[in-house]
């Protein structure tokens, strides 16, 4: 994922969603708006769940010509024909990723509210690195402002503010970021759609 001219939407799923009624969900969403990639993001490792639902998602993704990627399961998104990995682990298995997967797989890195993690693991080989959460919750730990700002402005590698984004955030960071993850923040809404439409207004 190249960086684009303003940021465009990096679409996370839901941590668990039910197959026949998920798919219609993605594709109308995708019907009305312009996806970078798209992110399985399941919070379960069973694998043959994932493997139906990449299954069902892909078909989705890769007719309306959109890339997906799975979360962390390097050998599954070869084994499935997904277009590549998101690892959480921030910079730790990149390079290894990177090696499965080949030069032309995507390969991206979460990397908390870390600057040294994003750097290691744009010097490993990640297409992109992932900051946040950008609101969190009691004492967690978020990735502000300055992060963006100074990555920004010294890392060309591109990024993605990801965790808890609202209207102001998406307003603020849309000068000093690549991608906005957008998940949750959409898809309890009755019409997943329009509610990614709302939090998306400020790009115009």
């Amino acid at each position: 994922m190249s960086a684009p001219e303003q940021p465009q939407i990096y679409l996370l799923t839901p941590p668990v969603f039910e197959l026949s009624v998920f798919p219609d969900q993605l594709a109308s969403v995708l019907d009305a708006h312009d996806v970078a990639c798209i992110r399985l993001a399941l919070a379960t490792r069973d694998e043959d769940r994932i493997s139906r639902a990449a299954d069902a998602c892909r078909e989705v993704a890769h007719a309306h010509d959109v890339a997906i990627v799975v979360n962390d399961h390097t050998q599954l998104a070869e084994r499935l024909g997904l277009d590549g990995v998101h690892l959480s682990d921030a910079s730790k298995s990149v390079r290894d990723a990177r090696k499965a997967l080949g030069p032309d797989a995507i390969v991206g890195s979460f990397c908390g509210t870390s600057r040294h993690d994003g750097m290691t693991a744009g010097e490993a080989g990640a297409d992109y690195v992932a900051f946040g959460p950008l609101t969190g919750v009691g004492d967690e730990v978020t990735a502000d402002d300055d992060l963006f700002a100074w990555w920004s402005e010294m890392i060309e590698v591109p990024i993605v503010a990801e965790g808890g984004l609202t209207l102001d955030l998406v307003k603020r960071l849309a000068p000093i970021t690549d991608f906005f993850g957008v998940g949750e923040e959409i898809w309890g809404d009755e019409d997943p759609a329009a509610a990614l439409a709302r939090l998306m207004e400020p790009l115009g």
